[in-house]
């Protein structure tokens, strides 16, 4: 069984940089991870990448220039390739018999127990109602991957309560349309001033969000505030972890929720000699 990390949020909530930390994190403590680049458009990257998916894709630049697209409407095209390669249905079932396309390939070649992260794109259609991600997913599954969505969040949302409402209802469409474990993470937390003023954000209680919502809104978005703190505190499943990069600790505390998401280390042997009492 595998292991992977599907790494989302909107641009610039800073996925990549996640990435780069937590592999020099595993490097320093000895842990071996994969980098996955799943972004057609990346040019640069601060960690060493095992799997391109540039290596099958046209690149963007060739997209917008000979298509006439922007460049979202690019991204979602070389996106939508990737979706030939693990949509199962008949439509595309004639990708299915060149057992040597390029995704299987890649998977083929990580081992059992092999941890990958996947940097994925920022554009918030691709996790929140474009089905690419989750037929990608899904392919993982089917090869025996155990994953976890990364939700990022700039901790800079939770300055204002309506910027934070909307950070929390992109989190949960995504959790929704991608039906996976689920971690939320506070990024960028090295750039808060006062720790203090984030904290009943990380498990938002409905009345508060209420509250401060009607202080800033007009009294005619009374009902709609209602409804959207109440969809929130109903689904119990928006919280966040504050993550500072400048803390070994807090990645490796981020790293083990990850980590029992989705069992990683539960089939290890367990090292009984530590505890064999010592001989006379």
């Amino acid at each position: 069984m595998g292991y992977a990390q599907l790494v989302i949020g909107p641009a610039g909530s800073g996925k990549s940089t996640y990435c780069s930390s937590l592999y020099q994190h595993c490097e320093t403590v000895g842990r071996t991870i994969h980098m996955v680049n799943l972004d057609p458009a990346a040019e640069h990257f601060s960690y060493p990448v095992s799997t391109d998916i540039r290596e099958l894709l046209i690149s963007l630049d060739d997209v917008m220039e000979e298509l006439g697209m922007g460049p979202n409407g690019g991204l979602i095209y070389c996106m939508e390739l990737l979706k030939l390669l693990t949509d199962p249905s008949e439509n595309h079932r004639h990708l299915e018999d060149n057992l040597d396309d390029w995704l299987d390939e890649q998977l083929e070649g990580y081992l059992d127990d092999d941890y990958l992260v996947f940097d994925c794109p920022g554009q918030i259609e691709l996790f929140t109602h474009v089905p690419v991600l989750r037929n990608f997913v899904e392919h993982l599954k089917r090869k025996n991957f155990n994953v976890c969505a990364v939700y990022l969040l700039d901790s800079q949302f939770v300055s204002d309560v309506t910027k934070y409402i909307s950070g929390c209802m992109a989190s949960l469409s995504a959790m929704i349309q991608l039906e996976l474990p689920h971690i939320n993470i506070l990024s960028k937390m090295d750039l808060v001033s006062n720790k203090k003023d984030v904290e009943e954000y990380l498990n938002p209680e409905a009345q508060v969000l209420l509250s401060q919502l009607n202080r800033q809104m007009a009294p005619k978005f009374g009902k709609l505030n209602k409804s959207l703190a109440e969809l929130v505190d109903d689904y119990s499943m928006v919280n966040f972890i504050p993550l500072d990069l400048r803390k070994e600790s807090s990645i490796q505390y981020v790293l083990s929720h990850i980590d029992n998401c989705i069992q990683y280390g539960e089939d290890a042997d367990v090292k009984v000699r530590d505890f064999d009492p010592e001989e006379d």
